[in-house]
Formats: structure tokens, C-alpha cells, sequence
């Protein structure tokens, strides 16, 4: 029972972080002009990616940087994400209830 509340707390905090970058980056971009710079150019690959991930797929990497959490950049990099792309896209599949549901199934059949 504690080691749920404690992978729940984890999940939130990581939704909280991702929540607040999110607001940001909304903001920094919508005060951008069309012709971006190149650092911004490049979250959108990731963005793209993350939304083609199944929560199955999300659920599987999830439990996978749970077992290696030193190898989480690559895990996500293989993927072709980020940290924060990912928390986005952790945050898009728990707006659905059934989408959160199959999310925590796979991550747990990977654990």
C-alpha cells in the first residue's frame, strides 16, 4: 500500500512540474512570431511523437524508467521524447478516464 501511495505521489509531482512548464511554454509561444527560433522548433517532433503514443505505449515506458530510472533520457530519447513531452503527454491520457485506466494497466503488466 505504501509503495502505491509513494508511485501516485511521484506521478502527481511530475504532473505538477509538467502542468506549470506547460503554462509557460503556452505563454512563450503564443508571444513568439512565426518565424520561431530552432530550440523551439524542435518540441514539436516530440509533441508529434507523444500524441501517436498509445497509453499502453506511455504505460510500458512508464514502468520501464520505474526499473531503470538512470536510463530515463534514453528510454525517452528512444521514443522520441522528453521529459516534458512525456509528462504532456502523461497529462493528455489521465483528461480520459478510460485512456488513464488502460495508461495504469500497462504500467503495471510492465512493473
Amino acid at each position: 500500500m505504501r509503495k502505491q501511495f509513494t508511485i501516485i505521489a511521484a506521478f502527481l509531482v511530475v504532473l505538477a512540474a509538467g502542468c506549470k512548464n506547460n503554462q509557460q511554454t503556452a505563454s512563450n509561444t503564443a508571444s513568439q512570431p512565426a518565424n520561431a527560433s530552432a530550440p523551439n522548433l524542435s518540441n514539436a517532433p516530440n509533441t508529434a511523437q507523444a500524441s501517436t503514443l498509445s497509453p499502453e505505449d506511455l504505460g510500458a515506458l512508464g514502468a520501464q524508467i520505474k526499473k531503470q530510472p538512470n536510463n530515463a533520457d534514453k528510454l525517452l530519447a528512444d521514443k522520441g521524447l522528453n521529459e516534458q513531452s512525456f509528462a504532456a503527454a502523461i497529462r493528455k491520457v489521465s483528461e480520459n478516464p478510460d485512456s488513464a485506466k488502460r495508461y495504469t494497466a500497462a504500467y503495471k503488466r510492465a512493473s
